[in-house]
């Protein structure tokens, strides 16, 4: 498993924006457009995301921290 202190904190944020808003993996991976299974391997340590990806969830994250 590729281990990364900040970037178990990335997931852990996107975890808790997808349970707090009600949303599957599935719908989370449409908003990031990535497959679920990606998504899943995330949720699972099997994967981590590369930085496009880790760009587009921060980014996503951000916009909810300034709508807050």
């Amino acid at each position: 498993m590729l281990y990364n202190a900040n970037m178990d904190d990335l997931i852990k944020k996107l975890e808790i924006y997808r349970l707090e808003n009600r949303i599957g993996q599935k719908q989370l991976a449409d908003k990031l457009n990535v497959h679920f299974s990606t998504v899943n391997r995330w949720f699972n340590g099997k994967t981590i995301p590369n930085k496009i990806q880790q760009y587009h969830i921060k980014k996503l994250l951000d916009t909810l921290d300034k709508t807050s």
